[in-house]
């Protein structure tokens, strides 16, 4: 593995955005940021979760610049009022790290009704980056993270929201993850003449509340494989390293595992752009009234 804490840099003065930085991968990313120079905003659907996670950065990183962002990556109209936030208080914006993801055992819809891991893994992500471009564009030179996972595959481009097969949260969540691959090479295709890099990454097998929406079984499960996971903070290398080192600022394009290059099988370019293009179609869709 190549020992990231040898690439990285001290890095005053850049701005980046963490999304579900109120814990786990998402708090160990933000604080590796901040603990380097980064001003980091901690983007959270819980704004006193994000409060806690800011004051427990700032304990352990006496004068790091630490920010909370209300974001609920999930709903279109979350995602335009924090951009539209963002864009009033920060000129550009360095880094964003598309971390935020969920998954649950039955079916269950966002506020603007798509599938609700859809929305949260997928949709969510996308629509935040394209409407971060602006700032990013003004960074001269800016980076995408995606957070994805080996747990990939199985994806319908007939059937995103698997609402015609017999709904597994588990079958929902692989197929979100390939669709996070999927995209970054789409976007970076489309970035490819820009200042601006994008690349996906799998944080490993990590104890994190991913799994608490999970059955009682399901989560057994992964109690019993404890040992075999990795801390966040040892799981948060590889985004870090992304996000701040020389080397990952100089790629563009590809999936890495421990701060190595890994292939990814879901790059057929042509699976790439209609998945992008449907995704375009339904971010764009009307924002649903506020209920009441």
């Amino acid at each position: 593995m190549i020992n990231s804490e040898e690439t990285l840099m001290n890095t005053p003065g850049r701005i980046s955005l963490v999304t579900g930085a109120s814990c786990g991968h998402g708090r160990a990313v933000a604080e590796a940021l901040a603990r380097m120079g980064d001003t980091v905003i901690l983007a959270c659907r819980s704004g006193a979760a994000g409060a806690v996670a800011r004051d427990q950065i700032l304990a352990r990183c006496p004068g790091a610049r630490v920010a909370v962002l209300p974001l609920d990556v999930s709903s279109r109209r979350s995602i335009r009022e924090a951009v539209q936030q963002l864009s009033a208080e920060y000129p550009k914006l360095d880094v964003l790290v598309n971390n935020a993801a969920a998954w649950w055992t039955e079916r269950r819809v966002s506020a603007d009704g798509v599938e609700l891991v859809w929305a949260t893994n997928v949709l969510g992500p996308f629509l935040l980056s394209r409407l971060l471009l602006p700032l990013l564009r003004a960074s001269g030179a800016a980076r995408i993270v995606n957070v994805a996972s080996r747990q990939a595959g199985g994806l319908d481009l007939s059937d995103v929201e698997l609402a015609r097969k017999p709904y597994s949260g588990i079958r929902a969540y692989q197929a979100s993850k390939q669709a996070v691959r999927m995209l970054t090479w789409a976007l970076a295709g489309r970035l490819r003449n820009e200042p601006i890099v994008a690349n996906a990454l799998c944080p490993g097998f990590m104890k994190t509340a991913l799994g608490r929406n999970a059955s009682l079984g399901f989560r057994l499960i992964l109690f019993a494989l404890r040992p075999l996971q990795v801390s966040a903070e040892r799981g948060a290398r590889t985004a870090v390293w992304l996000a701040s080192s020389t080397p990952g600022g100089a790629v563009s394009n590809q999936f890495y595992i421990d701060c190595r290059p890994a292939p990814c099988r879901f790059r057929d370019p042509g699976g790439c752009d209609e998945l992008y293009r449907l995704c375009e179609t339904a971010a764009d869709q009307p924002v649903l009234p506020p209920a009441g």
